[in-house]
């Protein structure tokens, strides 16, 4: 008679996801806590050095003596590199799991917490084709390349922003060399690592409202003051720290292009629509378990989340 398989008593990874604003951070520093865990960042732009108004990082006193994994990685000229965060994340992972300890995934870059924690393979890259692309990216702007992309591979036009040139190349570019569309090559939910997956639902409007106070305390926090250092230290010609939300509309307000206040109000819409895109992103895997995150309910969402790991521990 043959034995069936032991099913792990619990999840070995738990991860926290959803819209900006919405109260991932705070949750996972929670579960961490009460799990005996770790957070291991999931969020492409709290990966660079030094940005950490704009990016919402959280301060050493809000991350509650929970060590924290993955932040301030790249110097902010760095491009960032999903294929690369794979292997960090997995790394610091596998090194929770050998060492006993609950790795608590927390961000809201879709890819990225899919390049954690489900099977997920890269496509090369060709030089020629990434420098044609690039030098046409250059010549004549975004717009055309995604008008390109949205005649080839509709999908991906819709889940990449119009203004983000070094994502639609990348797209163009594995379309040409596979021959493929680009979310062909996006992968299933093969996962790598039984994962508990809980997002946090925010209603629109309450999202919409968060999200403006957020960018308000940004700029009061000194957001402009850090763009401008990290002017200093090369951010203008980062591909991807550069396009970063805030940061992208500070660092225009500091070249004339607009005045300070028209970038905080451009950096509320879009960021507004950058959530909108999230939430999409997330509701399109079946296996989170979304739980309530609105105003006053902190606790009840730490109590429901653990609630919820419980029940698969013991399922």
């Amino acid at each position: 008679m043959t034995t069936p398989p032991t099913r792990p008593s619990s999840p070995q990874v738990v991860a926290v996801v959803g819209p900006t604003a919405a109260g991932k951070s705070d949750l996972g520093v929670a579960l961490a806590r009460e799990l005996g865990g770790e957070v291991v960042n999931a969020d492409s732009m709290q990966l660079y050095r030094g940005m950490d108004i704009g990016t919402a990082k959280l301060s050493a006193t809000e991350r509650r003596g929970v060590p924290h994994r993955l932040l301030d990685v790249w110097d902010v000229t760095e491009t960032a590199s999903v294929a690369e965060y794979q292997r960090l994340a997995r790394e610091e992972i596998d090194r929770l799991l050998a060492a006993g300890r609950v790795p608590v995934l927390v961000g809201g870059s879709g890819l990225y917490v899919r390049a954690a924690i489900d099977v997920m393979e890269f496509p090369g890259t060709d030089p020629r084709v990434r420098a044609r692309l690039e030098e046409e990216l250059a010549t004549v702007g975004p717009g055309p390349l995604h008008a390109r992309l949205a005649a080839a591979d509709p999908a991906a036009a819709r889940a990449i922003l119009p203004s983000n040139g070094r994502r639609v190349v990348r797209a163009l570019e594995v379309i040409e060399i596979t021959g493929r569309p680009f979310t062909a090559n996006l992968p299933g939910h093969e996962a790598v690592y039984d994962t508990l997956q809980i997002g946090v639902d925010v209603a629109r409007p309450e999202l919409d409202e968060r999200i403006a106070h957020r960018v308000g305390r940004m700029w009061e926090a000194g957001l402009v003051d850090e763009v401008r250092a990290l002017e200093g230290a090369g951010l203008r010609h980062g591909r991807t720290a550069s396009r970063a939300l805030g940061y992208q509309q500070v660092l225009a307000a500091l070249a004339g292009e607009c005045t300070e206040e028209e970038a905080r109000v451009e950096t509320v819409r879009a960021t507004k629509r950058f959530a909108r895109r999230q939430d999409s992103w997330f509701r399109r895997d079946h296996r989170v378990h979304w739980l309530s995150g609105a105003a006053g309910d902190r606790r009840e969402l730490n109590g429901r989340a653990l609630a919820l790991l419980e029940r698969a521990v013991t399922a």
